[in-house]
């Protein structure tokens, strides 16, 4: 399993290295406010629906939310380490 700081890590890598067609770099292409808008509909679905689903399903929807907040994270510049410090 990996941490929450190498998966930052390797998204970071790709937004680096800027894969043609990537879903990252369309999705820092699409701006703060979109991607804004996709952590509060993922994290809503998360609250939502967690007791009625398998941990599978609820695992896989809380990667979309990880997913989508380290994206934030790039598209604002911030590391880990700035979000640790507000923990």
């Amino acid at each position: 399993m990996k941490t929450f700081d190498e998966l930052f890590a390797e998204l970071s890598e790709k937004q680096a290295s800027r894969p043609e067609g990537s879903g990252t770099v369309r999705e820092l292409d699409a701006g703060v406010h979109a991607i804004g808008k996709k952590i509060v509909e993922e994290a809503a679905e998360v609250w939502m629906a967690a007791e009625f689903q398998s941990d599978a399903e609820a695992a896989e929807e809380m990667s979309q939310l990880i997913y989508h907040v380290q994206v934030m994270m790039l598209a604002k510049g911030l590391t880990p380490a700035d979000i640790y410090r507000h923990l």
